[in-house]
């Protein structure tokens, strides 16, 4: 779309020079250089909203099949509410001894022994 040739870049930069001199060239270059890297960013920034806009458009579409297909799920095996369930039978009651469990002593303590650690490698 935008193909610029060498030699139409040469032809540029050598009326650049005629017209703004060898002093300003450098200055002209960088305030150039400036305009076209704000330009890229903005051009940059605007790729990545519209990529943000077609993912979310994408997760919608998702979205929208995933609710299409639990609704035909749960047309299709509707829930069981608690009318249809069978009555529960009689309740079991389990006695629990009428004697008391004496308590659990507490856990032994470890073993010590009084004598130092010796310096160097393990049995």
């Amino acid at each position: 779309m935008f193909d610029v040739a060498p030699t139409e870049l040469l032809l540029v930069v050598v009326v650049a020079l005629v017209v703004i001199g060898p002093k300003d060239l450098p200055k002209a270059m960088r305030f150039v250089g400036k305009w076209m890297g704000k330009a890229r960013g903005m051009a940059r920034h605007f790729r990545s909203g519209l990529d943000t806009m077609m993912r979310e458009a994408e997760l919608e579409e998702l979205e929208k099949q995933w609710r299409e297909q639990n609704d035909a799920i749960m047309r299709e095996f509707p829930r069981i509410d608690g009318a249809d369930l069978p009555a529960p039978s009689a309740p079991v009651n389990i006695q629990k001894d009428d004697r008391e469990r004496p308590a659990e002593p507490n856990p032994a303590e470890p073993e010590t022994h009084d004598v130092p650690p010796r310096d160097g490698p393990l049995p």
